[in-house]
């Protein structure tokens, strides 16, 4: 067999593996109380990712140990990108996509408006026990605008 054979073979099995083990994790977040679109935002990763330069960027660890970092652009105090990175529980990861899509192209006045009942709303269904998780990604929000409007 040759080289680009067995490349392609290995592909083929990385994509089959890989998609067993996310229907299997999809399945499982589903169980556990998850909504389809938060099941959806862990899958795709949704603005998950770090900007260069960012005009607010901060990290926040919660009491339960996750830690969220937010990173966003800004221009004429609207935010024009979010993006965000997580140690933590699918949890984290579903709240920081979601706070990241609700932020971007609101004004800060508006963002500090949020609560993370708000989170809650947009993602639907969470298991109780990660709501802490929505709070968490709103603290980092509050700490990272806070930090932005103090260099001002």
């Amino acid at each position: 067999m040759e080289a680009r054979e067995k490349e392609s073979a290995y592909r083929a099995v990385k994509i089959v593996f890989t998609n067993d083990i996310m229907s299997k994790v999809r399945e499982l977040l589903k169980k556990s109380g998850y909504s389809s679109r938060a099941i959806e935002y862990y899958e795709n990763h949704l603005n998950v990712g770090s900007i260069e330069n960012p005009d607010a960027h901060y990290m926040f660890t919660g009491p339960c140990g996750d830690t969220m970092e937010i990173f966003l652009k800004i221009t004429s105090n609207v935010i024009t990108e979010a993006k965000f990175q997580a140690i933590g529980c699918a949890g984290s990861f579903t709240s920081g996509s979601a706070l990241t899509k609700m932020i971007t192209g609101k004004t800060l006045e508006d963002c500090e408006k949020l609560d993370d009942n708000d989170i809650l709303h947009h993602l639907g269904p969470m298991p109780v026990q990660k709501v802490h998780c929505a709070r968490l990604a709103i603290l980092t929000l509050e700490k990272a605008i806070e930090q932005y409007n103090k260099k001002k």
